[in-house]
């Protein structure tokens, strides 16, 4: 039977359960159309509970349970319902790998709160849904291609990448070292959704060069001597 708009019975499967009692309590207050029917935290609990099978489940991906999301997913398909996977990772072969699998959409759990509804709506009308920041990632990769930096970010990126330490690069920019040291954060946090590790100065100087946000021969020739490819970047 198709689902109306207005009347989307959901379960949520999550085992930390001040994340479940928080996100229970959101998607009531936040969505009338939604209708919260069950929030457990174990797969059993959902099998099991008195409302299921419902329409649209959202389920933790990283359940300690030790069964495969496929059997978990295909469990779902076969009882008529939608499955929108929630997980801390947003690298994009596991994303690849959820939604070849039967998920109709992908959340990382730090994404804002709207989003969630947003994929339960889509979900239930049968429409794949991921957030636009990992449809960025997917396509990124796909073009073997970086992530989307700004204009600040790829200053600090070609003049970290270039020898210079922290300080000097906060100094040159005029912002302050913890300012500088956030927008390296986001550097490598944005190159690590794309699955690309910058996590070391040596590695983040030879991303910036394929990248081309640095030449070669800026890079600062005793600041190579002195690094190490398994030396953690400041």
């Amino acid at each position: 039977m198709a689902v109306t708009h207005d009347n989307i019975r959901l379960a949520i499967v999550d085992d930390h359960r001040m994340l479940l009692g928080a996100l229970t309590e959101w998607i009531r207050g936040a969505a009338s159309d939604i209708s919260m029917v069950a929030a457990v935290t174990t797969w059993p609990d959902l099998l099991t509970h008195p409302e299921f099978p419902v329409d649209v489940v959202l389920l933790d991906l990283d359940l300690k349970d030790n069964l495969p999301i496929s059997v978990k997913l295909r469990a779902l398909k076969s009882a008529g319902v939608k499955t929108v996977l929630m997980s801390t990772y947003s690298e994009p072969v596991v994303i690849r790998e959820a939604l070849a699998a039967g998920a109709l959409g992908y959340l990382v759990k730090s994404e804002e709160a709207d989003m969630i509804v947003e994929a339960i709506r889509a979900a239930a009308k049968g429409e794949p849904f991921i957030s636009s920041e990992l449809d960025l990632a997917l396509s990124a990769q796909e073009l073997g291609g970086a992530p989307k930096l700004s204009a600040q970010e790829r200053r600090v990126m070609a003049l970290y990448g270039g020898g210079e330490p922290v300080k000097q690069v906060a100094e040159q920019l005029s912002i302050s070292e913890e300012t500088a040291k956030s927008y390296l954060k986001r550097i490598r946090e944005k190159y690590r959704v794309l699955g690309i590790d910058v996590g070391t100065k040596v590695a983040l100087r030879r991303r910036a060069i394929q990248d081309g946000l640095l030449l070669h021969d800026d890079y600062l020739d005793t600041s190579e001597a002195n690094e190490s490819a398994t030396t953690p970047a400041e």
